[in-house]
């Protein structure tokens, strides 16, 4: 059970774990010389009459070899522990990155929960992997090697029962490790779907209770838990056989010696101190084998939690994400820039209707647009697209004549401020949540920010004012307070083109009006994209983008639109004039 992937990772920690791989050596060297000396003081205490006194130097040895095998036992499994964290933290990271690389698309379509469970208990449980599992598997072949060259030169025979019967625990390990590796992938996938499952349930609790399902949930709970814990029990199952059989077959091999030894003793063919010498050795011999089987559990959980480790970290690249590409950067969007869209085309997936067709564009800087149309039309895919989270199935966008795809997406996401119908609050004080558009900035900037936004005199409000402590998803807030945080740090972060998905869709009137005077101090001299369905959020932009079905069927400005009595008549018609 020797992943190479895994193994790849221990490349930059190979000197803890040769460390710690020495001082295992180093363990068993001070074993057989403890055998040794250990052998000679009782024949020369028992057979030669000798006094505690005349052995006391041999005494104090065997204590001081006793001492310091502890210490290096200490010394390598602190150097095996260090190894294997380092390695979860690198794979943690890389982990992030990824999903971060990938997107928010790709995220979408996993389980929140089943990611978690990646990141955080998959990770870990390659920390026995690589702290137990990898050791011991290279000290089950150097320390029976180690034992073997001192005990074949004392007496060949006790050395063939040993190496022998030596290779009978890693072959039932092997046979028992079939059996259990499918058990444990079960296992990993029902606590990566019970996860999955609860955050679920955690995120949908006001709907259950609202509908009256929170006891069939409970009792889906029930049934998910108890799946795992069959699942688990499967596992823990086989793993005791397995101890049972590894400590049997180690015990009547140790046996086995013992009888071979002590025949010989009785017929005088093998000296006492030998014998005692190489009986004490037989169970050090099996000592790592049996070890190796006892955290052969850690290897079969690290190896299938790194199937869906690599799955993530294997998972295609957008073109504008991948390494190697030469992106370029490019300065803050100046007065004068221009972005196109040039025949685009998107498919989320090869079977579906095209997200959008054909799609040709040109924004202008300082240039208001807005983009209106049925659920369904296409316009946050559009949106999406300019972002760079995800790539179009056919054509190009441009900025200012360079392709998007070949900007370094971290540098082309500064120019952007965007605000989503429900933008995302972290837990934390109101003070961080706004100091995401500039971490650098001074509170006086802040302030100015959240005052631009209409939101300081309700922050103010608050017994702690700006360090008020807000829930996951700043639950203490209501809708039109948390897109005014949301606004403020915008308006921090001070960027040129900036885009709005519906800000207002879902608020009152009280609220819709703070957010719309927001709006219109945020966009001033700054080019902006609107997507919206409330009227008088997009009747005052340079140009309207009507879509329906992935296409722009309409163009113009709200006087123009209104006298084709096209698609967009009919919108704000069916909004009796007050929203589209």
């Amino acid at each position: 059970m020797f992943d190479r992937r895994l193994v790849k990772e221990a490349n930059h920690v190979r000197g803890f774990l040769f460390l710690s791989l020495s001082l295992g050596c180093g363990i068993a060297l001070l074993a057989v010389a403890q055998a040794w000396f250990f052998s000679q003081t009782v024949a020369n205490v028992f057979l030669k009459g000798l006094s505690l006194k005349n052995v006391g130097v041999a005494l104090g040895i065997i204590l001081g070899i006793i001492l310091t095998r502890a210490l290096f036992q200490w010394g390598s499994e602190v150097f095996a522990q260090e190894a294997a964290l380092r390695v979860k933290s690198n794979l943690r990271q890389r982990l992030i990155d990824r999903l971060f690389t990938l997107g928010p698309l790709y995220i979408r379509k996993e389980k929140s929960g089943e990611l978690i469970s990646t990141l955080v208990s998959g990770t870990d449980s390659l920390v026995d992997y690589f702290a137990k599992y990898i050791p011991q598997l290279l000290l089950a072949v150097m320390i029976p090697i180690i034992i073997l060259s001192f005990v074949f030169p004392q007496d060949w025979k006790s050395g063939s029962i040993l190496l022998l019967t030596g290779p009978l625990i890693p072959i039932f390990m092997i046979l028992i490790g079939k059996l259990a590796e499918k058990k444990s992938l079960q296992q990993w996938q029902s606590l990566s779907w019970m996860n999955g499952h609860f955050l679920d349930i955690l995120r949908g609790i006001t709907t259950l209770k609202v509908f009256g399902r929170s006891k069939d949930q409970i009792r889906v709970i029930a049934r998910v838990s108890n799946s795992f814990r069959e699942s688990t029990l499967s596992v823990l199952r086989i793993a005791f056989l397995s101890a049972l059989m590894l400590e049997f077959f180690a015990t009547m091999s140790t046996a086995l010696v013992a009888v071979a030894i002590g025949l010989r003793l009785v017929y005088g063919t093998l000296s006492f101190s030998t014998g005692l010498f190489l009986l004490l050795l037989a169970p050090e011999f099996y000592t790592p084998l049996r070890t190796l089987g006892l955290n052969f559990h850690a290897g079969l959980s690290g190896v299938n939690a790194a199937v869906r480790i690599y799955e993530i970290l294997d998972a295609p690249l957008p073109t504008m994400a991948k390494s190697g590409i030469d992106h370029c950067t490019i300065d803050i969007l100046a007065e004068t820039y221009q972005i196109t869209f040039e025949h685009v085309s998107l498919t989320y997936d090869q079977d579906e209707t095209p997200a959008l067709q054909n799609i040709n564009i040109s924004l202008s800087s300082g240039e208001s647009i807005a983009l209106v149309g049925p659920s369904g039309a296409g316009k946050t895919s559009l949106v999406q697209l300019l972002m760079g989270f995800v790539e179009p199935t056919s054509g190009q966008i441009y900025v200012n004549g360079k392709l998007l795809e070949t900007i370094s997406m971290d540098n082309w996401r500064e120019q952007i401020g965007y605000i989503s119908q429900n933008p995302y609050l972290f837990a934390g004080s109101i003070l961080e949540n706004i100091l995401l558009g500039r971490p650098q900035a001074e509170m006086r900037e802040v302030i100015n920010a959240a005052e631009s936004a209409n939101a300081h005199g309700f922050i103010m409000s608050f017994p702690q004012g700006y360090d008020t402590i807000l829930g996951e998803g700043g639950y203490r807030l209501s809708g039109g307070q948390a897109q005014r945080i949301a606004m403020a740090r915008i308006f921090l972060k001070d960027a040129p083109l900036l885009i709005f998905d519906e800000p207002t869709s879902s608020l009152d009137l009280e609220s819709e009006d703070a957010i719309q005077n927001a709006l219109n101090n945020l966009t001033q001299g700054k080019t902006s994209i609107i997507i919206a369905h409330r009227l008088n959020t997009i009747q005052h932009t340079n140009r309207i983008l009507v879509m329906d079905q992935g296409r722009i069927v309409e163009e113009g400005n709200h006087e123009v639109l209104l006298e084709k009595q096209g698609l967009y008549y009919d919108l704000v018609r069916k909004a009796r004039g007050s929203s589209l």
